[in-house]
């Protein structure tokens, strides 16, 4: 029977496997350094934990990256020690007055905070050193500068004695597809384009200039854009940032494991049919397994009949696929091989033994989004 004090939903933590996967970043770009994203409430796995696991070790993290202004101030009362970007940068001035008296850096994609900025260097004598975040729009075409934009924009950054260091920044759109050739074109048409930035400005041996191009995708199947800075985000958290391909298959560890417990069993006959809808109908006499969990608490609604899930029996855990549609606080499971399983069993749904990848690539998503999507009503545990 399972701990009751975890309730009927919970989240297994492992921070020892978010350091194994810090270290397997690490093992892949030896001569980056990190900024670590952990926007989002860490993924989904709880922010603070999660930057004082990866604050902890030593030469590993160098800076924390955030999406929006609420996660930079809880980051900051945090005090990690380690530096804090934030990854949209400011909409407005007050945002940046904080920002720059915080000592946050930032990322500068577009001309109204390019204007924003100069008034701000003008008037603030207080303001001095500032680490700024350049992003050149290379091909995603959604945040960025254009090219004219950006060699403008930097030349200003770079006649500032307000300006410290100017990191050169892109965002690679197909480095998740290195099996399609269209992709790979893409990719190596960013990299040009990047590249050929970094000579037009003629800034390769500028010590007051860095470069970062790779996210997770990009540290695991394109060295050549590693860098200065490397920005692992889902490799950090045990998932995979291409679609056919495991967190497990290129050595990472799952860090969440979402769990739930058997509420009831029952028998159905042959013909009787499942949950909302008779989504499911029974083709033989059927045991199945009531489970609490729903997508109240972040199981994707999506999730088709055959959904593996584990059931923790005598005999360890077993799979065995979903049954009918999922609703709202419950899944429906086919128990009919199991001999050895009670209410109250533990049941997992992804994470240790069943990667969250291959249930979201069934549920029409990604780990990302089933990570982000799990909800209060889940009870953490952090090991």
């Amino acid at each position: 029977m399972t701990n009751s004090n975890q309730g009927r939903a919970w989240a297994r933590i492992d921070l020892s496997a978010l350091k194994s996967n810090m270290a397997r970043v690490r093992q892949l770009s030896p001569d980056s350094k990190i900024t670590a994203v952990i926007k989002a409430n860490g993924y989904g796995h709880g922010v603070e934990a999660i930057a004082r696991t990866l604050s902890s070790q030593s030469n590993s993290v160098d800076c924390f990256a955030v999406a929006t202004m609420d996660e930079v101030v809880a980051l900051n009362v945090l005090g990690t020690g380690k530096r804090i970007l934030l990854l949209q940068g400011y909409s407005d001035a007050s945002q940046l007055r904080y920002l720059t008296e915080a000592g946050v850096e930032f990322v500068l994609h577009a001309d109204y905070q390019l204007a924003l900025l100069k008034a701000e260097l003008l008037k603030n004598n207080r303001c001095g050193n500032l680490t700024v975040w350049l992003k050149f729009d290379t091909g995603m075409n959604r945040l960025g500068f254009c090219e004219a934009e950006f060699k403008q924009a930097f030349s200003f950054l770079h006649s500032s004695d307000k300006i410290g260091k100017i990191i050169l920044m892109s965002h690679l759109a197909c480095a998740d597809k290195p099996n399609s050739q269209k992709s790979v074109d893409n990719t190596n048409k960013q990299v040009s384009r990047f590249k050929q930035m970094i000579s037009d400005l003629g800034v390769a041996d500028d010590d007051r200039v860095e470069m970062s191009l790779a996210a997770s995708a990009g540290i695991l199947s394109w060295p050549k854009t590693h860098y200065d800075l490397v920005r692992p985000g889902i490799m950090l958290y045990g998932g995979s940032p291409f679609a056919d391909t495991s967190g497990a298959d290129l050595g990472l560890e799952p860090v969440m494991t979402l769990c739930a417990r058997l509420i009831a069993i029952k028998d159905i006959l042959a013909g009787g049919s499942i949950g909302y809808s008779g989504t499911y109908t029974c083709d033989r006499d059927t045991r199945i397994g009531v489970v609490s969990i729903g997508y109240g608490d972040g199981y994707p609604r999506a999730a088709p009949n055959g959904t593996p899930v584990l059931v923790k029996g005598g005999d360890g855990y077993c799979r065995t696929p979903l049954l009918g549609r999922v609703s709202m606080d419950m899944i429906t499971i086919d128990l009919s091989n199991f001999d050895n399983v009670s209410v109250g069993d533990e049941v997992v749904l992804w994470g240790d033994g069943l990667p969250a990848d291959e249930v979201a690539k069934l549920a029409g998503t990604i780990s990302y989004e089933l990570f982000c999507q799990v909800t209060q009503r889940v009870h953490f545990i952090y090991s």
